[in-house]
């Protein structure tokens, strides 16, 4: 590695990052800049600086016009494949199939929940560490196929105390006369590589040239490279006298970039012939496999001789893996963009004859191909269905883009076509999905076709938080003449879309699926009717009754639901109508199966559902646990709007304790979380106003709350009457917060504020026929008067709370009656009431409810205990990571079963277990079981 000027704040900070790896503490850090600016050598200088200390992986993204499915992620692990076998078994399966190590569409695989690739990468990477540290090194990230970049940052995301340390480095997003954007902002640790400052830069200058430079040639080189070490390197010297060159960036001509492929095309270009059509094909064949690249060149008539003036230019070098490398990868470009089409499409051509049958040689055919080709047409589907199986949808699109080009017939064109959009919009591409659809519509007359058409542009405006729009296009699509489970499909996908957009739609679209004919074998059948009878009668419409969760659950599965996902929204629509209970033991059943299915993907909507139910039972703390998690995993895996939703629900729980910055800051995130894929930013047809976020209802909510507790009735009141009269009136949240709106209206004396809103909340009270709800209605009753009937409404609402499992609500009011009590001068009367409120209002760490128990407990003339300096119980004192980790250690589980539990790394588990034991007073995990 040659000498690095100038770079002594940056290898400070790769030396910090080397020593965290070192003492157990994984590290992260994303190098930024434009090309040429010393990326690539700060990667050499941490792979120096790591010596033998550390076990060394790298691989570098390669520009290529194909995405070719976690190429880069194989080429990243290939030499820990031998680890595998340590992982858990969903999690060993999915790399397997992403490596082509095992069939892809076996059982364990179909569908690829890519999500678990990240996290089996996670895992591998941690294994690998498990010796000695171990120092990961990716240059041009911006080139890695999405599905291993993807891969690649959930683990980054992911690590924790596993002894990595992670070096990515990549250009800048649209970084000036690169032919691709850059990585965009993945909210990792990030270091920005500026220009060289000038006494550095002159030193670099000077080490280039056997002789001092002259002043006005020194001047005008150190201008014209405006510190970029490359430039500096590789941009010819003027000639002494020469005019001026005007093609610098200040001049606004030739960007740098273009002028440093510009400088390497010239050193190519005085190569013999051969060895440059033996460039062209190392810089054509992605993987820079020796063997493949000497093949095609003989093919060509090149022999291995003529890469020798290459090698001893220093354009290539080969590695000890026999893999041949560009001295920088604008060199490669260079060689690429200027090479004549005609050439490449031969070149292209000669490597796929170079390869053995797969995707790589159906690729190269395919860039070579310049007529329709049916058979080649063929093996490109063949690749994209492999594609998807892996979960990698935007090779999958890729892919069928490609075979619609060279498929001879129009309406088998078109079908792959339709493909291709429905694979973008799984990728979140929602513009490329949008593009496709609109020119495969221009070509079919087909019903079925233009109605999945809608459905793929229905999703790219639901994700955009266009929900009227969506619902409107997947209502029209499911009522066309096309199979009744097609239309059920579109219509559950309605369903979503017209919960965010209001009641009348959510009608409309249940009684369309009601109207479906759909067979009594069909497993969608159990989940529409659970739907209907659930969502129906909380909106005062009539139903036939809801039958248990778990008996719809078992009914679509004798039918043929199989996963997790297939269920997922019986935990939701169960919630609607007050079965809390059954959404409690449903999404716990079904929170583990994807555990051990390692359908990874639907954790955060199962986990948020369940955390609700939780929170509900007056379980705060099992709530906090599950929707941290969750939130985890949603930001992990881009899922924005989990983020949005699991945000505000933790808000929430803030308000309980009165946390007002916490609360504050959880539901600003959760109102600026954006349903967008992180691949499509736009904010909607016309570039309008986004919709609210999907947390929005829960945020609400939250601040409300907070404000109640605080005394604010005010503004409770004014965000709880906009919250339970707009348009999310119907929402699970929205509905229980009424019985907070008659608090705060009788607090301001303006119980009309409350009165439409408490109609609603009666009615569905009643259609719920669960004690809890009818405890609610009768608090809400006895706040609203008459007066002389108050005291009988507590009354009956406490003797219904016994029993139901909700210790907050059914302190509420109690504290609720106690106050009143003492208004009534029955101040002793009111002493137990007040006394029971305030020790659960404690032991659920609801401080705002506590003090306001406490001073009425006081002026009844009793003595109320101070609040409690520290939380209750030493397990209050853990994280909520570290909680659930203790649980499952007290349940006899080891560190690699919790890990593969909870997607994380053995050492990352007991290194929480290791931060848990002192502030559980304890020494060893046998000592929790005890404890807990």
């Amino acid at each position: 590695m040659g000498m690095l000027y100038g770079r002594e704040q940056e290898q400070a900070v790769v030396d910090a990052l080397l020593d965290g790896a070192k003492a157990g503490r994984s590290g992260v850090l994303v190098l930024r800049g434009e090309p040429g600016i010393g990326k690539t050598a700060l990667l050499e200088y941490a792979v120096a600086a790591g010596g033998g200390a550390f076990r060394v992986i790298r691989a570098t993204g390669v520009e290529y016009e194909a995405e070719l499915p976690f190429a880069g992620l194989s080429l990243l692990l290939a030499s820990g494949l031998d680890r595998l076998a340590a992982l858990p078994g969903p999690q060993r399966r999915s790399l397997e199939g992403a490596f082509g190590l095992r069939d892809a569409a076996a059982p364990a695989q179909q569908g690829g929940d890519r999500l678990l690739t990240g996290l089996a990468t996670l895992g591998l990477l941690a294994e690998l560490a498990s010796d000695q540290p171990l120092l990961c090194v990716v240059d041009d990230v911006q080139w890695l196929d999405r599905a291993s970049l993807d891969a690649l940052l959930l683990a980054a995301r992911r690590l924790q105390a596993e002894g990595v340390a992670l070096l990515l480095a990549t250009r800048d997003a649209g970084a000036s006369g690169t032919s691709g954007d850059g990585l965009p902002p993945t909210g990792l640790p990030e270091l920005r590589l500026a220009g060289l400052a000038e006494p550095a830069a002159a030193l670099l200058l000077d080490s280039r040239t056997a002789s001092a430079l002259t002043g006005d040639v020194r001047r005008r080189m150190l201008a014209e490279s405006a510190g970029n070490p490359l430039a500096l390197t590789e941009l010819p010297v003027p000639v002494e006298g020469s005019a001026p060159d005007r093609v610098g960036a200040a001049s606004g001509g030739l960007a740098l970039t273009s002028r440093l492929q510009i400088a390497f095309h010239g050193q190519v270009t005085g190569l013999p012939p051969a060895t440059q059509t033996l460039l062209l094909v190392a810089a054509a064949e992605e993987n820079g496999d020796l063997d493949v690249v000497l093949a095609a060149a003989a093919a060509l008539g090149v022999s291995a001789d003529h890469l020798a003036p290459a090698e001893e230019a220093g354009l290539v070098a080969l590695g000890a893996d026999r893999r041949l490398a560009f001295r920088h990868p604008l060199l490669r470009a260079a060689i690429l963009q200027r090479a004549p089409v005609q050439q490449r499409l031969t070149v292209h051509r000669a490597i796929g004859g170079a390869l053995e049958n797969g995707d790589r040689r159906t690729w190269h055919l395919a860039l070579a191909a310049t007529a329709p080709d049916a058979d080649l047409a063929d093996a490109l589907e063949r690749t994209a269905v492999s594609a998807e199986t892996r979960g990698a949808h935007g090779g999958a699109a890729a892919a069928y883009e490609r075979a619609a080009r060279l498929t001879p017939d129009r309406d088998e064109a078109t079908r792959r076509l339709v493909l291709a959009a429905e694979a973008a919009t799984e990728e979140g591409k929602l513009a490329q999905a949008e593009a496709l659809a609109e020119q495969a519509g221009a070509r079919t007359d087909s019903v079925f076709a233009h109605a999945l058409l809608d459905q793929v542009r229905a999703t790219a405006h639901f994700w955009r938080g266009s929900y009227p729009a969506a619902y409107r296009l997947l209502l029209d699509a499911a009522g066309t003449d096309i199979e009744a489970p097609h239309a059920a499909r579109m219509l559950l996908q309605a369903f979503h879309a017209a919960w965010y957009a209001g009641e009348e739609p959510v009608v409309a679209v249940l009684d369309r699926l009601a109207a479906l004919p759909l067979a009594e074998g069909d497993p969608l059948t159990p989940l529409a009717r659970h739907l209907s009878a659930a969502v129906l009668p909380a909106l005062g419409r009539p139903a036939p009754p809801l039958p248990a969760a778990r008996d719809t659950a078992a009914a679509a599965r004798r039918a043929g639901a199989e996963t997790p996902s297939d269920l997922v929204q019986l935990c939701g629509v169960t919630l609607v109508l007050g079965r809390d209970a059954e959404t409690v033991e449903l999404g716990a059943e079904l929170v583990a199966e994807a555990r051990a299915k390692g359908t990874v993907g639907v954790l955060p909507t199962l986990q948020f559902f369940l955390a609700e139910a939780e929170l509900f039972h007056g379980r705060h703390r099992d709530a906090e646990v599950t929707a941290t998690e969750a939130l985890a995993l949603a930001r992990d895996t881009g899922q924005h709007q989990w983020v949005s939703q699991l945000s505000a629900l933790l808000g929430f729980l803030a308000a309980l304790r009165g946390a007002e910055q916490e609360c504050a800051a959880l539901t600003a995130t959760a109102r600026t979380a954006t349903a967008l894929t992180h691949t499509d930013t736009g904010t909607g047809p016309g570039g309008g106003e986004p919709a609210p976020a999907p947390g929005e209802p829960w945020a609400q909510w939250a601040l409300a709350l907070l404000d109640l507790g605080r005394g604010r009735a005010a503004d409770a009141a004014e965000r709880l009457q906009a919250l339970t009269t707009g348009p999310y009136r119907h929402h699970v949240g929205a509905t229980r917060a009424v019985p907070d709106l008659v608090e705060a209206a009788v607090r301001l004396g303006a119980p009309e504020r409350a009165a439409e809103p408490y109609e609603r909340f009666a009615r569905w009270a009643g259609a719920t026929a669960v004690p809890w709800a009818e405890a609610l209605r009768l608090r809400c009753q006895a706040l609203l008067g008459p007066d002389e009937l108050a005291e009988s409404a507590y009354r009956a609402a406490l003797d219904l709370h016994d029993g139901t499992h909700r210790p907050f609500e059914q302190a509420r009011t109690a504290l609720l009656y106690g106050e009143w009590l003492r208004r009534e001068r029955r101040r002793t009367d009111a002493r137990p009431h007040l006394r029971a409120a305030l020790e659960t209002f404690e032991l659920l760490a609801a401080h705002p409810w506590a003090d306001r128990a406490r001073t009425e407990l006081t002026a009844t003339g009793a003595g109320a205990p101070a609040p409690a300096d520290a939380p209750v119980g030493p397990l209050a004192t853990l994280t909520p990571q570290e909680l659930q980790i203790v649980r499952l250690a007290a349940r006899g589980l080891t560190n690699r079963d919790i890990a593969a539990q909870l997607f994380l790394s053995p050492r990352t588990v007991g290194h929480h277990l290791y931060k848990a034991y002192p502030k559980l007073g304890v020494t060893a995990r046998t000592d929790l079981p005890d404890l807990l």
